[in-house]
């Protein structure tokens, strides 16, 4: 059994509703330290704004949030910053600031969290951690560039330097690969399993592509070789099983969670919404 104290992130119960229509629907999970949880459904159905409860951005009606075993279901926003911290967010096109270069942005969560601040900016360590973090994502070479001046996949994978460079524990991506082309789609789900592998780090995945939970669920990186490799199989289970103890499906509709399970367990639902999502 995983010791509660590892719990990341829980929601118990936990509803939203924006006049009489419900945006969360009594959604409970939990994750632990190197999940992953792909979140799956229609446009409108939630997984934006479980994203959003999970920080504090939005809070329930009802239920409960605890976030890295605080609970901050009723917390004000000032007490919410050391807890924010700790989660690097990816938003929708990657959330750039336009009037900012591409080193600015990528330092923007280190310069403005006063603790994370004090800590690297005594060190010299700012402009390396930014560096490091541009590296990750091979693009070094634009520190000084606008947004304006990169490709739509390029500014995704700025946006996910400027999630990573806190080394947070938990990382959200809120539609990483909306409106990509297949190949640079693939590219931001690779650099998304490196960072989860190299650091254990917990990932919420939103997205409307099935096959970026199935990248998820089936690949792994491999830091001696530097490559993204499948994931090894157990002699037990032959593949699908054991491989994907750790990357969990989920399907939203109308703020409600109808489906939480493996990918096989996805793909035998009989549900016709669930199986909309299972291609």
């Amino acid at each position: 059994m995983t010791p509660a104290d590892s719990t990341i992130l829980r929601f118990e119960d936990v509803s939203l509703h924006f006049d009489a229509v419900a945006a969360l629907d009594h959604v409970s999970f939990e994750m632990h330290p190197g999940q992953t949880y792909v979140v799956l459904g229609a446009a409108g159905s939630g997984k934006t704004m479980l994203i959003k409860v999970a920080v504090g951005l939005v809070m329930p009606d009802s239920g409960r949030v605890t976030l890295f075993g605080q609970e901050i279901t009723h917390l004000r926003e000032q007490d919410l910053f050391d807890l924010r911290a700790r989660v690097g967010i990816l938003f929708q096109e990657g959330g750039l600031f336009d009037s900012m270069n591409i080193a600015e942005n990528v330092a923007y969560p280190l310069v403005n969290q006063p603790a994370l601040r004090e800590r690297l900016g005594q060190n010299g360590q700012v402009d390396q951690r930014v560096r490091e973090a541009l590296r990750f994502v091979e693009l070094e070479h634009t520190l000084e560039k606008f947004p304006s001046e990169l490709s739509g996949g390029m500014r995704r994978r700025v946006g996910i330097a400027r999630a990573i460079v806190t080394e947070p524990p938990l990382l959200l991506y809120d539609s990483p690969t909306a409106g990509l082309d297949p190949i640079t789609a693939n590219t931001i789900i690779n650099l998304i399993i490196k960072e989860r592998d190299l650091r254990n780090a917990a990932s919420i995945l939103v997205t409307h592509r099935f096959q970026d939970g199935h990248l998820m669920a089936d690949f792994r990186y491999n830091p001696d070789s530097g490559q993204i490799e499948t994931a090894p199989q157990s002699a037990a289970h032959r593949g699908d099983e054991d491989r994907q103890v750790k990357t969990k499906f989920f399907v939203m509709n109308s703020g409600r969670l109808v489906f939480a399970g493996t990918r096989d367990e996805l793909r035998a639902s009989e549900d016709p919404y669930v199986r909309k999502f299972a291609k």
